[in-house]
């Protein structure tokens, strides 16, 4: 970081500002205005930017919000006179890293570059170190440090070898595909093609068809021979995903195939043989589906040789701050966008969150909270409604039985004040106007909930 833009509308702070600088190895520009910083940061390309805050047309808070606005990850540092401040702080609050007050000392300036410097190198060593956690934590695609998914991870490399039937239980959105892909992955397999068909997601009528293939003419739209799943597998492995959607009658099919390791088309009248591993999947609890008479038993018995149960997201929370920061990753290169993170509060509410659609559920709240954020970190104010309010204090409070008016009002009242202060960015001029209660009256309530700004 030894490339620093001076941007101040004084020649005279430009000139001693970069005479220090200079002389301690940085090498300088200085700019006279926001509009020619922008320009300069195309051709320069600064590490850190030390920039006034009150300049003619474009202000260092201006000049701060384009960068941003760019998606720009040059450290700002701010200058001040006595008077502004206020703006400085302002500032900082926006995504700036210090501030120093004009007139300064060499020493002064020097010592915040430093500790600039510092923080940007622990900041490259930190996103080293949760690459290199990524990349110890990811299995064929799968993503996790759990005790849980270590065990389905160990489990997986056993038996991807073997050709026997292998049953992935577990609620939706777990990534029971995902594991299958991994089994498939690991396998010698891993050269034939994985197929993989949602049993409840095709029509009753169509479903024999797709799965075993037909001849010309089976049926009425049958206009030419068409192989099935069964066969476009053969070599490698076939997904029966929602295995306890299936029919009874065509369990009945499913079970010969597995038995003779052979089909036979719709209209056909002789088998061909296929070499297919087959893993199924489910949600359901078949020994329950069994008893309701709506899954064989034989059948059972036969795809489940090996189980794997897929845990739920919130039985692995520890799993969850690893596959947010893959999923940013992931969601930065597909749409060009520039979020370097998560804000502490957002993270700690997706943590905390129970997850019903547990790893698909949080893959789709990442992108839409990508794609809805206003700044270069997801904050609260981007997670969805039912987030928010699932560790809400106040919900929290009334579950548990409280019924002190007194107590919940002062709850509440604290609650709505920290609100107002994070809405307005610590303005309390601003957040008691929010709140409609006088200024003296917040600064009472701040000190009296102990509120820090």
């Amino acid at each position: 970081m030894r490339r620093v833009l001076v941007v101040d509308d004084e020649e005279n702070i430009r000139f001693v500002a970069a005479s220090f600088l200079k002389r301690d190895g940085y090498e300088v520009e200085v700019a006279d205005s926001g509009e020619q910083a922008l320009k300069l940061l195309e051709t320069f390309g600064p590490d850190t930017v030390l920039t006034d805050v009150r300049m003619p047309r474009m202000g260092g808070l201006d000049l701060l919000a384009t960068l941003k606005a760019k998606g720009s990850d040059v450290t700002v540092i701010v200058m001040s006179a006595y008077g502004s401040v206020d703006l400085a702080i302002e500032a900082m609050k926006a995504g700036a890293y210090d501030y120093i007050q004009k007139p300064f000392k060499p020493e002064e300036l020097l010592l915040t570059l430093k500790k600039a410097e510092e923080r940007e190198s622990l900041r490259r060593e930190n996103r080293a170190l949760r690459q290199e956690i990524l990349d110890k934590a990811k299995f064929e695609g799968l993503i996790a440090k759990s005790a849980e998914m270590q065990a389905v991870f160990k489990t997986v490399a056993k038996i991807a070898d073997f050709k026997t039937t292998a049953l992935l239980t577990g609620e939706s959105g777990v990534g029971k595909e995902l594991v299958a892909r991994a089994i498939h992955a690991r396998s010698s397999r891993k050269g034939g093609p994985f197929v993989a068909i949602n049993c409840g997601a095709i029509p009753e009528n169509l479903l024999e068809s797709e799965l075993f293939g037909h001849r010309r003419g089976a049926f009425t739209d049958a206009h030419a021979d068409r192989a099935g799943l069964f066969e476009q597998a053969s070599g490698g492995t076939l997904l029966l995903d929602e295995v306890g959607e299936l029919p009874l009658p065509l369990q009945v099919k499913l079970l010969r195939v597995l038995q003779e390791e052979s089909v036979r088309r719709l209209g056909d009248n002789k088998d061909v043989k296929v070499d297919v591993r087959i893993l199924a999947a489910t949600h359901r609890d078949l020994s329950a589906e069994i008893a309701a008479g709506r899954f064989r038993e034989d059948l059972f018995y036969r795809i489940n040789v090996l189980t794997l149960r897929i845990p739920p997201l919130r039985e692995r929370r520890e799993d969850i701050p690893l596959l947010l920061d893959y999923f940013i990753a992931r969601n930065n290169a597909r749409f060009a966008t520039k979020i370097r993170g998560i804000s502490p509060e957002a993270r700690k509410l997706l943590v905390q969150y129970h997850w019903p659609g547990n790893v698909r559920e949080l893959e789709n709240t990442v992108e839409r909270a990508m794609v809805l954020a206003e700044g270069d970190q997801l904050a609260p104010d981007d997670l969805p409604e039912r987030i928010r309010e699932a560790n809400d204090p106040i919900q929290m409070h009334l579950a548990s039985g409280e019924l002190s008016i007194k107590k919940t009002a002062r709850l509440i009242e604290e609650i709505l004040i920290r609100r107002a202060l994070t809405k307005t960015k610590g303005n309390r001029t601003k957040a008691a106007e929010v709140l409609e209660i006088s200024h003296r009256a917040l600064l009472y309530k701040i000190k009296d909930y102990q509120i820090e700004l």
